[in-house]
């Protein structure tokens, strides 16, 4: 007499490593003190110091798609660059000549195809930073060319100057395996809207300073929480536990980074006709999980299970992403990236 086989026994999330959880919290900051980062006590004003960081950011985002790399590597480097500048200032001072916003950049991104294993040859990726900074996608750039040796060698010596740095601390873990790892738990994995819309968030924090602000498994969390508003889906509690402390995080700090993206994006038009998953999204930080409208205060049923797509490399999912043009910035004679 056959007999059907018991479900497999689903593994409760564990928190982080206190060794791994520790070298994380390092790297987060009050926003208080994204104020003090040292390009704004030079003097640069806030708004300026984030548009920096943004193009900085979306040259990678434009490098790494030319590359063909995963978005977890670009999420990578984009930690990488923005912990960076938590520790040096982009404005010129006496004495100092700092890196320019495009250089770190590549070079954040040349390290970041080292830890996720997804190296590229230096020539590939040289080729790629001078045609994105060029805005010249079909520029012909080869060994015989001036940009080709200013950039490597330029890439090759900022590559000591941005480990120092970040005091050699190269573990990053990307949200996005934590957010899919949180979508298994839950039997959601195949429900393309909500997964779309958890990965939208995710695409559209790299151009943030979130990274700075949270943990990874909150930005997941979070993406996990914005995702399910938008389709008005309620994700199961267990016993007397909801699920974001069953996914060891805090509801307080969901509703933080979800409020900061709301801020952001909130008033962004979308541009394929779909909800902005930052619409409505703004919630009281010590608020009730169900202040604001939901379906119906039960667990989720089974979604369709539907085809899985292939992971773009783009930037969000049209729900409040602002792709930039790729850079707006050319390399100098002297070998110096000049606006």
């Amino acid at each position: 007499m056959m007999t059907t086989p018991a479900p497999p026994v689903r593994e409760r999330p564990r928190p982080p490593p206190p060794a791994v959880a520790e070298a994380e919290e390092q790297w987060i900051f009050t926003e208080d003190e994204l104020l003090q980062a040292p390009t704004i006590v030079d003097g640069m004003t806030p708004d300026e110091e984030r548009a920096l960081r943004r193009k900085g950011v979306n040259f990678i985002l434009q490098v790494g798609m030319m590359l063909k790399l995963p978005q977890t590597t670009l999420s990578t480097a984009a930690v990488f660059f923005n912990r960076y500048l938590m520790r040096n200032s982009l404005k010129a001072r006496p004495g100092y000549k700092p890196l320019h916003h495009y250089q770190i950049a590549a070079t954040a991104l040349f390290l970041a195809t080292k830890v996720e294993e997804n190296v590229r040859k230096m020539k590939e990726l040289v080729v790629a930073c001078v045609r994105v900074a060029l805005k010249d996608p079909n520029k012909l750039v080869d060994e015989q060319t001036k940009d080709f040796w200013k950039w490597r060698d330029t890439i090759l010596y900022s590559e000591d100057v941005l480990l120092e740095s970040l005091c050699f601390d190269m573990n990053v873990e990307p949200p996005y395996k934590t957010m899919y790892d949180m979508l298994k738990y839950y039997n959601v994995e195949h429900n393309k809207r909500l997964r779309n819309a958890a990965w939208a968030f995710l695409s559209d924090s790299c151009l943030t300073q979130l990274c700075l602000l949270f943990t990874s498994r909150t930005i997941a969390a979070a993406s996990l929480y914005a995702g399910a508003r938008l389709v008005e889906l309620q994700l199961p509690d267990e016993g007397e536990q909801p699920w974001w402390e069953v996914q060891c995080v805090k509801l307080r700090d969901i509703r933080r980074a979800c409020n900061y993206m709301a801020d952001l994006y909130e008033s962004v038009p979308n541009k394929d006709g779909e909800p902005n998953i930052y619409a409505g999204l703004r919630s009281p930080e010590d608020g009730n999980y169900f202040d604001t409208p939901t379906p119906g205060q039960h667990p989720m049923p089974s979604p369709k299970r539907e085809p899985e797509p292939e992971p773009s490399n783009g930037v969000g999912n049209g729900n409040g992403n602002e792709n930039g043009n790729g850079g707006d910035e050319v390399m100098s004679e002297e070998g110096e990236l000049d606006g």
